[in-house]
């Protein structure tokens, strides 16, 4: 949506404050420019609205400007990322091994668990992998 908005020129609304005229601003070309900055945020509202589900549409459509629709979806989004995350962590901190499964199909379980960690964004240096695989071993 942002590169498409980019190519638009119209991706600057999500992060512009409201142009509004000042007192004793009331000339034609302060006017004109306050409708022009409405209109293009108006299209870049909406663009954005029209990307949304029907669903999410009625949730987000009462926001007044571009800019707080994206704050808006993003602390409704962002907040569910760091969710996932966390849910990710807690799958590989509960994690145990058992003797009654084969060892190599747990090792690969817990290497899909790393890789998901790793495709969210969260860095976990090699070393601690080791020692958190180590840790994980069955006792003997």
């Amino acid at each position: 949506m942002l590169f498409y908005l980019t190519t638009l020129n119209l991706a600057r609304f999500l992060t512009e404050e409201v142009h509004t005229l000042k007192e004793g601003e009331q000339n034609v070309e302060s006017v004109s420019a306050v409708e022009a900055w409405n209109h293009s945020n108006f299209l870049c509202q909406n663009y954005v609205l029209n990307g949304l589900a029907d669903a999410l549409y009625n949730v987000f459509c009462e926001k007044k400007t571009a800019k707080e629709l994206l704050e808006s979806l993003n602390r409704k989004y962002k907040t569910e990322d760091d969710g996932a995350k966390k849910l990710l962590v807690d799958r590989l901190l509960d994690f145990k091994m058992q003797d009654s499964k084969p060892c190599i199909s747990q090792v690969h379980e817990l290497q899909l668990i790393l890789h998901d960690i790793h495709a969210e964004g969260v860095t976990l240096s090699e070393s601690f992998q080791v020692a958190v695989i180590i840790e994980k071993l069955p006792s003997a």
